[in-house]
């Protein structure tokens, strides 16, 4: 099958402003874009912009700096999540991306919660993460949980593997609840990517793809991305194909790159 493809805009088509880049993401052959933050965006701008281009919202970040691991953050994270289901509902996305921790600029981790134990820390995002659940299948937004790698670009982060997120989704249950694969921070933190795809993939509700190193587009590193895709395409997956990734010169570039696939 061919995967519907996502562009994320926050990364890809700098070049332009960013109204603009929903336009060019549907002129390139992309079925939906994404981006990370909305709380600083103009949503009624970018609902008219998405709907002028004719393209679908995949999603954006739902917890922006607070984290899931910290048990005194529960209550300030879902109201801050419930605002963000609000915001996917008034610009028609379909998912909100969740996190162990919470990031800040560039993706930094802003709080270890180092003063916690990881018994603390996993009881914690299990116990909100069931309330999660709840406000998904209320809204019908879904919501993916990341695991991010810790060797590059999100030192620090709690969630970190696939097995760990995957069998949370797995015993709270609910389809609204999944899983964000991202195939570049998989890769960096425990290789194995098609093992994983395999054992977990009944738990990816979006997958993302950039290669290793330098978060460029497949072909500019380690990853044989044919493989991967097929594999993905094995287990029956029918969600989104999000590329997150950095163009190593210009979009158009990797844009070729990605179309080739």
């Amino acid at each position: 099958m061919v995967f519907q493809k996502s562009a994320c805009i926050e990364p890809m088509y700098r070049e332009l402003p960013f109204l603009e880049r929903f336009q060019a993401a549907k002129d390139d052959g992309f079925e939906f874009v994404e981006f990370w933050s909305w709380a600083d965006k103009d949503l009624d701008a970018v609902k008219a912009a998405a709907s002028s281009a004719g393209i679908g919202i995949a999603g954006f970040n739902g917890d922006a700096e607070l984290s899931l691991i910290d048990p005194g953050q529960k209550e300030a994270y879902l109201a801050f999540l419930r605002r963000s289901v609000e915001a996917a509902k008034k610009v028609g996305a379909r998912s909100l991306t969740i996190h162990s921790n919470g990031l800040g600029e560039g993706g930094v981790v802003i709080d270890r919660c180092e003063d916690l134990s990881d018994t603390v820390k996993l009881c914690a995002m299990f116990d909100t993460l069931r309330e999660c659940a709840k406000i998904a299948g209320e809204s019908g937004v879904l919501m993916n949980l990341e695991p991010l790698n810790v060797t590059t670009d999100h030192v620090g982060n709690f969630l970190t593997s696939t097995r760990a997120a995957a069998e949370m989704t797995r015993l709270i249950g609910c389809p609204k609840l999944k899983v964000l694969y991202d195939v570049y921070h998989m890769q960096l933190n425990e290789g194995g990517v098609c093992d994983s795809i395999r054992a977990y993939g009944d738990q990816f509700g979006h997958v993302h793809v950039a290669d290793v190193p330098g978060r460029h587009e497949p072909g500019t590193g380690e990853l044989n991305y044919p493989n991967i895709l097929a594999c993905l395409e094995e287990t029956g997956y029918t969600g989104l194909v999000g590329f997150e990734l950095i163009p190593r010169t210009t979009t158009a570039q990797a844009v070729e790159a990605i179309m080739k696939l």
